[in-house]
């Protein structure tokens, strides 16, 4: 099967005046123009080709690989505005269409916006969306509190900045957090800070490292979740108190409850350990 804005594996069948046609093993052909066929090559070769619509609208194959496949988010220049759309440089020929209904705000010549691309079902174009969150889902969370994960930074808000978690969920960075200059389009890696209610992510830029750096704190927080958000310790409590009930050294305890309040997860009262 030959996929609309993927890149396909597919090979070469024949010869023709305008390049050469490639087959799948659906014995689905396509287009590969001249400019793009190989110096050299051999029947039944094998190809990596990117396949999208020319201007008339026919499958056509192309070695370029554009910035943003299909399913993709990338931050993509606006080449020109007509009485349609936006068309946006996405590093091949034809131009990625971005209809003013999927413009999140008018976009202009010049401009740069970060985008989703798919495959509008009704024309069975490649599109572009710059509403963003719509491509997104947190339902059903991949994710889990301490997840080292794949940002890419998405717009800006009266609290922070808010990023696309793995290509799939929304997540939200305080600017409290943010030591850096970060702008939208920006690749990061980030880390699950805390998952709120609703399935919310809180992310952190800085390597909060508990896995590697404090394992403790992470005991710490499932046992503060365990017990409604409360334990009867503190940096005042005995050793043996805190052995008996974590199975960990004193100082283990006070480095581990010391980065968790550092990061703003518990706070420590006369009486005890909350969870924020």
């Amino acid at each position: 099967m030959i996929t609309l804005g993927q890149v396909n594996t597919l090979e070469i069948l024949r010869e023709s005046e305008h390049g050469i046609y490639l087959i799948d093993n659906e014995d689905n052909q396509v287009l590969l123009p001249t400019r793009y066929v190989p110096d050299t090559f051999k029947i039944y070769d094998k190809l990596d080709v990117f396949v999208y619509l020319d201007n008339e609208e026919r499958p056509v194959a192309s070695t370029d690989m554009p910035y943003i496949k299909r399913g993709e988010f990338a931050l993509l220049r606006c080449n020109q505005v007509t009485d349609y759309g936006a068309f946006l440089d996405w590093g091949l020929v034809k131009e990625l269409f971005c209809p003013f209904k999927e413009q999140a705000f008018n976009m202009k010549p010049g401009g740069w916006y970060l985008v989703h691309c798919y495959l509008d079902e009704k024309t069975e174009r490649l599109v572009a969306s710059s509403k963003t969150n719509r491509f997104l889902d947190n339902t059903n969370l991949t994710v889990q509190q301490f997840d080292q994960v794949d940002l890419i930074v998405s717009h800006p808000s009266d609290i922070g900045m808010n990023v696309i978690v793995n290509k799939i969920h929304s997540g939200l960075i305080y600017k409290d957090q943010i030591f850096k200059d970060i702008s939208v389009g920006d690749k990061l890696t980030g880390i699950v800070k805390k998952v709120r209610p609703g399935n919310k992510l809180d992310i952190s830029l800085g390597q909060i490292g508990y896995r590697n750096i404090e394992p403790n704190a992470e005991r710490i927080l499932h046992e503060l979740q365990d017990n409604s958000g409360y334990m009867n310790l503190t940096d005042k409590s005995s050793p043996e108190a805190i052995k008996d009930q974590l199975q960990m050294s004193k100082k283990n305890f006070k480095k581990a409850i010391g980065a968790l309040y550092k990061e703003r997860q518990i706070e420590i009262k006369s009486d005890g350990i909350y969870l924020v």
